[in-house]
């Protein structure tokens, strides 16, 4: 029997998947996963919020970001999907007229699934790295737990564990805390966030 050649997908390739599905090239490979699930969703929707304002907006924070949901990277040769990523806006002053972008954002976070867990932690993890992502957060809303690392060498550095009852305080995002328990919209909300 003989071996069959590798054939890297090609950006038709991503094109032909069906909407349904999220679909990335990495090493070459065409990786396709469904659309987050509602707990996923709803925490990056949850951190969005509280970064967004005090860092996109500058309310009540110092502002110079821009924050995107899932945005299609082209990072070389790879076309990631990360759930959510920032740049500085002088890194990214004017909006692209593609539909993706080919600068590195200086922040990424990948919400993590079943289906997306192992591509999270291990291939888009090393091509962030690559591509000089400044800073990567994991979060898995399952474990209720967020892992915040810095570009330091050309690899992850771990700087700090969130687990559920934590307030979250991390780079590049430590100028303003906010309670981790905030990123899980369908948990029962907490006395002291019923204002």
């Amino acid at each position: 029997m003989a071996d069959h050649a590798f054939r890297r997908a090609t950006y038709a390739d991503l094109e032909a998947v069906p909407s349904h599905l999220v679909a990335e090239i990495i090493g070459g490979e065409l990786v396709t996963h469904p659309r987050p699930a509602p707990r996923q969703a709803g925490a990056g929707v949850e951190l969005a919020i509280e970064l967004g304002g005090p860092y996109g907006r500058g309310r009540g924070g110092p502002g110079g970001w821009i924050f995107l949901a899932e945005p299609e990277l082209h990072l070389g040769s790879d076309v990631v999907v990360p759930d959510l990523a920032a740049w500085r806006r002088e890194r990214l002053p004017v909006e692209p007229e593609t539909a993706f972008i080919e600068v590195a954002p200086d922040w990424v976070c990948e919400i993590s699934s079943p289906s997306t867990r192992d591509y999270d932690r291990g291939a888009k993890r090393s091509i962030y790295a690559a591509a000089g992502v400044g800073h990567l957060w994991l979060l898995n809303p399952q474990a209720k737990m967020l892992e915040a690392f810095a570009l330091t060498g050309g690899g992850w550095l771990l700087l700090h564990t969130f687990q559920a009852e934590d307030a979250i305080c991390a780079a590049p995002f430590d100028a303003v805390t906010f309670p981790m328990a905030n990123l899980f919209p369908f948990d029962a909300p907490h006395q002291a966030d019923l204002g």
